[in-house]
């Protein structure tokens, strides 16, 4: 275990509040451990560690506990942009095993936003696969990953198939996921 990591599992355990890891396992179910430190918590300890950026988000990703992953994707939001090659191979691992929502969609929207501008090919075809996955996390990444790009008319007919493919889903979270992405299209994004 790496000394920044021993700093931040410190941090947190300080920072720790049972009123905040109540709320955090009541909207985000699942049998992860919570700390419950607010995200202006997560968010300072994202920014004073990034400069460790991969390694140590692999790190906190291993360690399991849900605010070790959202600093995990909020460092790479901020450092992944310097090596896309090794932000996909990551995200790859990262997304094998994501068991919520909330994770999901940091992952899905944050951890790739250095790179949306200038890897929509990669992001797309990873999407398309992840689109057929037995995987219901990795069938609503597909949709979460792409969200971003419905802000611009260039891609809407590829997340229409990814959605198309997915309206019928019974995975409540995928549904969701489908209603969100619907939503953005008629709002004009």
């Amino acid at each position: 275990m790496s000394q920044q990591l021993k700093e931040i599992q410190q941090r947190l355990s300080a920072k720790a509040l049972k009123s905040n890891a109540e709320f955090f396992l009541k909207m985000v179910p699942g049998k992860q451990k919570v700390y419950g430190v607010r995200t202006a918590e997560l968010n300072l300890l994202a920014q004073q560690y990034k400069a460790c950026s991969f390694d140590l988000a692999k790190e906190l990703w291993k360690s399991g506990a849900l605010e070790e992953k959202i600093i995990a994707i909020k460092i790479m939001e901020k450092m992944g942009k310097k090596d896309p090659v090794k932000l996909m191979t990551l995200f790859k691992q990262f997304s094998r095993q994501v068991e919520n929502w909330a994770v999901c969609d940091g992952l899905g929207m944050q951890f790739l936003r250095g790179i949306v501008k200038t890897h929509s090919k990669e992001i797309f075809e990873l999407a398309a696969r992840y689109n057929h996955s037995k995987d219901p996390w990795q069938r609503r990444l597909s949709l979460v990953m792409v969200e971003w790009y419905t802000r611009t008319g260039e891609h809407h007919g590829e997340i229409k198939k990814l959605v198309k493919n997915l309206e019928n889903d019974d995975e409540y979270y995928v549904k969701k996921a489908v209603v969100w992405i619907n939503k953005n299209f008629k709002k004009g994004k």
